[in-house]
């Protein structure tokens, strides 16, 4: 399709049974030019048998990417458009009709604005109750985002909007040289922290970023995610994750050791106190055992640098 003002991009892996209700949300987007990547990022699964009856709509197009991790798709995908706004959806999320259009605009009101995400709700499986031992962080880790009813200007990157409903501005990114394959998920690797690192990298630049309660989004909840020891496997790799985004900013060393060990006391601590309330308490051992995964990767690069 020739000059879209967006690109909607979904990055999938062996993930056929939501990925068509995914498509056909972006293929009803309402109030704005744009055009659909689908970018296999070496599936083994029916992702091209579900995406083959799309073929024929002139908004889509399908690519294959043979190397295994999510940046790397992203970055083939934007390497595949034009368009001077990205956005990155989920192979399991649907989107609101005007989801694009609210990003659009936002964009063009706001020459600053390099970054965007809009709130995420939660489908659960039909006839399942969610756990009561999910907490609101928890659910957060299953796609749930919401700060609110009003726009909001990130200055925390902690809020950064969810990769599942996220956007950047061409420019920015190619600025600062795509998505860092370090970061992101490969396969059944569940590193994270790139929209973070991304969030940072934005604001030391003067960029801005937003959340855009109306850019919304709904993401199904796969119910192998409701067993606790997937949040337990998911909050290791996120300390994995912050391990690697601190190498990335040259801020490795002794001192992480110190940093990992308090916050892992202070979660098992934690979780301990508030033994009585099983959300809370779980919240903070799923917290804790992240830190294991970050002190062992930290402990890896001190190793490292010893030998050299």
């Amino acid at each position: 399709m020739s000059n879209p003002k967006i690109a909607a991009i979904i990055c999938t892996h062996n993930r056929d049974r939501y990925l068509g209700e995914a498509i056909k949300s972006l293929l009803a987007q309402e109030g704005v030019t744009y055009e659909v990547l689908i970018v296999d990022n070496g599936s083994t699964d029916g992702t091209k048998e579900v995406v083959e009856p799309f073929l024929s709509n002139p908004h889509l197009r399908y690519v294959y990417e043979p190397i295994l991790g999510l940046s790397v798709a992203r970055n083939r995908g934007a390497e595949e458009t034009t368009a001077p706004i990205l956005a990155y959806l989920d192979d399991d999320a649907v989107a609101s009709p005007h989801w694009l259009k609210v990003l659009v605009d936002s964009y063009e009101e706001n020459e600053k604005l390099a970054i965007a995400g809009g709130k995420v709700t939660l489908i659960w499986p039909d006839n399942i109750t969610p756990p009561a031992w999910i907490s609101e962080g928890l659910a957060g880790g299953l796609g749930s985002y919401d700060l609110g009813d009003k726009e909001v200007s990130i200055t925390n990157p902690q809020l950064t909007p969810r990769g599942l409903n996220y956007s950047l501005r061409r420019s920015f990114l190619e600025k600062i040289g795509g998505f860092d394959a370090n970061l992101g998920r490969v396969g059944k690797k569940l590193l994270s922290n790139e929209e973070l690192f991304m969030t940072e990298l934005a604001l030391n630049q003067g960029w801005e970023v937003a959340y855009l309660p109306d850019a919304l989004v709904a993401h199904n909840v796969a119910p192998e995610r409701l067993q606790r020891s997937w949040f337990l496997r998911r909050s290791w790799w996120q300390g994995v994750s912050e391990c690697y985004r601190e190498e990335i900013a040259g801020r490795t060393g002794i001192n992480q050791l110190g940093r990992g060990g308090e916050r892992l006391i202070r979660g098992l601590y934690k979780s301990v106190k508030y033994i009585g309330q099983p959300a809370q308490s779980f919240d903070n051992l799923v917290y804790a055992y992240g830190q294991i995964g970050y002190l062992k990767e930290a402990l890896q690069l001190l190793l490292k640098s010893a030998k050299k």
